[in-house]
């Protein structure tokens, strides 16, 4: 089929109130049945209200239907049944699917219809379809209406708005689909707001969907991880990125002041969803944060709205009882003490968190982002060391960056150095790539040596670069970690220890050279050569190595 025309977000949403008013669900399900069955066979689009096509039935016979969509009871099909029957709806969604719309929103229109279905019209009766027509367009005209005191309503009301304008959505199956033909349909009722509003227009119609998406999924009465179907995940996957690419954008909120109560609407919303969200969820709880830290901290003047929102937690505590989320709690918490600047109270908090939970990475080094990017390098390095146990068993890529934190604190205060040794030290074997790395980065390579001698580590793991900074600044710190290694290879007593042994031993003479010990090297060589004369393998490699003639 040819489609010259297309139905926008009006004329869809009519469109399924129409067929909700008029088609029976048994006739819907069946028609639904046909279309999957692939029974329509396109014809043409006369025009923007008519269809044309024929549908093979049961009995091979097939069935001429024509459609109209303006008016659905004017519509005709040459099956024996009067009116309203399953081939319009094959039609239907054959033409729905072909538009890029959502098929489901038209086999759900019957149970999801806006509103309450009337009693159906008699076949043919032109006067009772045009009423049924009519309600619906009234209807439609009732949601814009309501759509137009927008600026007017507060979160609540924008939230009740939104859910009356998409219950002919349908929710079949929560998937990347219907979030999007969800959107469409809140945005569709968008009239021109002011920067800020509208910021906050479409941080809510995101946030609204992904409530949609997770919250009929969770357990009300414990916080155990919860299953989340892989096309579910991935359509709240995305609506999390794009709050979050939302709250990146500057709050203009100096040039409209009369829009904080929104922001603290805003705020109590995700604090209700954050503390009762499942352990294996993190979205309501990471949106709070950032709506924290991009757009209400950088716009406070004084610091009463962190204790309110103390007291708001606290209050929690007692309201939600066992449906309480422990952790975004306790952190919640530790964030609001970490803005008073009250890290004494932050940090026992911390440490509750971190007794048989898992704090996320990025919560913790959300402080020491805003500690260096203010500069506060004294609590910066305060942070530093109280946290640095808890990023222990993370990732490699975590402890680079607590690292990094560090560096910016040395630069500023030289005689913290010791803190960062001591802190690594304290969280092996975890940081053992990172404090090895650290240790070559800042020159010690005498300690770096010790440590690496203390864990019986070989000289051959590493990599030639790795050596390189020690052969050139303290090539004397190599000699026993060679020596040693080559005794160990001896002592296996086969051909592949033999050469690893050789290509130390080579690496040898080169280092007693750089020292200007060649005599010295040449009593050891003679004096390893004898006693281990009996080895008649090592022999062959040492003269294959140019070590012995």
């Amino acid at each position: 089929m040819s489609l010259k025309y297309t139905l926008d977000d009006t004329q869809w949403q009519i469109l399924i109130h129409k067929v909700g008013e008029n088609f029976n669900d048994l006739t819907i399900k069946r028609g639904f049945q046909y279309f999957k069955q692939e029974r329509v066979q396109p014809l043409k689009v006369s025009n923007p209200e008519q269809i044309e096509a024929l549908v093979e039935g049961n009995d091979e016979d097939k069935y001429r239907v024509t459609l109209n969509l303006d008016s659905l009871s004017e519509s005709r099909c040459s099956c024996p049944v009067p009116a309203y029957c399953k081939h319009m709806i094959a039609v239907l969604l054959d033409y729905v699917s072909q538009q890029g719309r959502s098929v489901h929103a038209i086999v759900n229109a019957n149970s999801t219809a806006m509103f309450k279905q009337p009693t159906r019209p008699l076949p043919h009766n032109t006067s009772s379809s045009q009423t049924v027509d009519r309600k619906a367009e009234e209807a439609l005209a009732k949601l814009q209406e309501q759509a137009s005191r927008i600026p007017f309503m507060n979160i609540k009301e924008w939230h009740e708005l939104f859910k009356l304008s998409i219950s002919s959505v349908g929710f079949n199956s929560p998937n990347a689909q219907y979030a999007k033909n969800a959107l469409a349909s809140i945005y569709n009722l968008q009239p021109q707001l002011s920067p800020v509003l509208e910021l906050l227009y479409k941080l809510h119609a995101h946030l609204f969907v992904l409530e949609k998406l997770v919250h009929p999924l969770q357990n009300s009465g414990t916080h155990r991880d919860i299953f989340i179907g892989y096309h579910t995940q991935v359509a709240a996957d995305d609506m999390h990125e794009e709050v979050k690419r939302i709250l990146r954008s500057t709050l203009m909120i100096k040039d409209e002041p009369e829009q904080w109560p929104r922001i603290t609407e805003t705020l109590s919303y995700l604090r209700g969803h954050m503390l009762v969200e499942a352990k294996n969820l993190k979205y309501f709880s990471e949106i709070y944060d950032r709506l924290w830290l991009q757009w209400i901290h950088p716009n406070l003047q004084d610091e009463s709205m962190y204790v309110e929102e103390l007291e708001q937690l606290k209050l929690a505590q007692t309201e939600l009882g066992t449906t309480l989320s422990k952790l975004p709690w306790l952190l919640a918490q530790c964030q609001m003490y970490f803005y008073l600047a009250q890290d004494g109270p932050a940090w026992e908090l911390l440490q509750q968190a971190n007794k048989g939970m898992i704090i996320p990475p990025g919560r913790l080094l959300h402080f020491l982002h805003v500690l260096s990017s203010t500069e506060q390098w004294s609590r910066l390095q305060e942070w530093l060391i109280t946290i640095g146990p808890m990023l222990s068993s993370l990732r490699e890529e975590h402890l680079n960056e607590y690292v990094a934190y560090w560096d910016k604190v040395i630069q500023h205060f030289p005689d913290s150095e010791q803190h960062l040794w001591n802190s690594l030290v304290s969280m092996l074997p975890y940081s053992r790539n990172i404090y090895e790395e650290a240790l070559l980065t800042h020159g010690k390579w005498q300690h770096w040596m010790d440590y690496q001698l203390s864990i019986g580590k070989e000289p051959l793991d590493f990599r030639v670069s790795v050596m390189q900074p020690i052969e050139k600044n303290a090539p004397e710190l190599l000699l026993p970690f060679y020596h040693q290694a080559v005794e160990r290879y001896i002592l296996l007593k086969n051909r592949v220890s033999y050469k690893a042994a050789v290509k130390l031993l080579k690496r040898l003479s080169k280092l007693y050279k750089k020292l200007k010990q060649e005599e010295r090297w040449e009593q050891f060589i003679t004096a390893f050569a004898s006693r281990h004369s009996r080895l008649r393998a090592l022999q062959e490699e040492l003269r294959k190595g140019k070590l012995i003639s």
